[in-house]
């Protein structure tokens, strides 16, 4: 068949597999579904004539008779160029794209602060998407935790304001991650530590500065050298020339991200000093940012990619109705590289 004759081919209908398979439409539209009242013996013949006919459901079709649009929605709090350039969001997407791609489920991103909030709140509500997963929520984010009481949502990290209990979200320990980084240090021989924290209204910027201050407290040392930043490069090295200025000895640093412990690089480096010898660096993600630094950059290896997946295994799970934890903690591990 030529490809004009293949373009002007009808395309096969429902009925037309009833036909085929030799039995009611009924039944082949049972089979679609995923019905378990057919038996195994009609599944394989109705099977065999979609194949055959390459017949492919309508999916506007199965939404009326389900009441499922099998779309997922991705939101994202942030700027279009930050998800475009933080690795972090990549990994997240990649693994909520491997696991949606052996579901029915197709995946719809909205960058939400490109939008007036409203705007991506009306989109969920309705009716255009059977769940959302919902990444990188600041303070002012937590509005769409509201949205849990009539649309299934699970958050990628801990909603900040632990008073609101009922949210579903998928997260490592960020506490006890910056903790295991910050004693690696302390253990070194390595006794004034700075730090560059993230952004105060974002979960993982409190926790990791929290897990910095558990270990400095739990050894007697000075927790004054603190600065913060914004989780972008350049906002690292600004953060770590403003430690520098202080004139207060450093010797090592742990940064509340790679991209900001490469940011911090530049400026140790601006300053004369060398790394590890005179500090020592230990970033937070493990993503391409700590492997191409020179030298490597120690690092807390957080699973992104495993955390997009099973973000979206709790998100379809609860969707069809089954059991799962309200809070699912992923393990992270310290990976030891040349900066130490």
């Amino acid at each position: 068949m030529t490809t004009e004759q293949q373009a002007n081919r009808p395309v096969p209908t429902l009925e037309d597999v009833a036909a085929l398979a030799g039995v009611s439409r009924a039944t082949v539209s049972r089979v679609v579904n995923g019905s378990p009242k057919v038996t195994p013996e009609v599944v394989e013949t109705v099977t065999a004539a979609i194949a055959q006919l390459n017949y492919v459901p309508n999916r506007a079709a199965r939404s009326l008779a389900t009441r499922r649009t099998q779309v997922i929605a991705l939101v994202v709090p942030e700027s279009t160029a930050r998800v475009f350039a933080d690795p972090f969001f990549a990994s997240i997407v990649q693994g909520v794209a491997l696991y949606l791609a052996d579901t029915d489920y197709t995946l719809n991103m909205l960058i939400a602060s490109e939008t007036h909030p409203d705007k991506t709140r009306r989109y969920l509500m309705s009716g255009n998407a059977d769940g959302a997963l919902v990444v990188s929520h600041h303070s002012g984010d937590h509005s769409y935790a509201h949205l849990g009481h009539s649309l299934p949502i699970v958050f990628g990290g801990r909603p900040l304001n632990k008073s609101k209990p009922g949210s579903y979200f998928v997260d490592v320990d960020n506490v006890a991650a910056a903790e295991r980084a910050t004693l690696h240090l302390i253990h070194q021989g390595r006794r004034s530590i700075a730090t560059i924290a993230g952004p105060q209204d974002m979960p993982p910027g409190v926790d990791r500065l929290a897990g910095w201050r558990k270990a400095m407290a739990a050894h007697g040392l000075d927790q004054s050298l603190v600065e913060f930043g914004d989780f972008a490069p350049q906002s690292g090295t600004e953060a770590m020339r403003r430690l520098l200025e202080r004139g207060v000895p450093i010797d090592a640093l742990f940064a509340a991200n790679d991209q900001m412990a490469g940011g911090a690089y530049s400026a140790i480096l601006e300053a004369g000093l060398s790394i590890p010898d005179d500090i020592a660096v230990v970033g937070f993600d493990d993503d391409y940012y700590a492997m191409t630094t020179a030298p490597p950059l120690t690092t807390v290896h957080q699973p992104s990619v495993r955390l997009g997946a099973t973000m979206a295994e709790v998100l379809v799970k609860r969707i069809a109705g089954e059991p799962v934890d309200h809070v699912t903690i992923l393990p992270a591990e310290l990976v030891i590289r040349q900066s130490t």
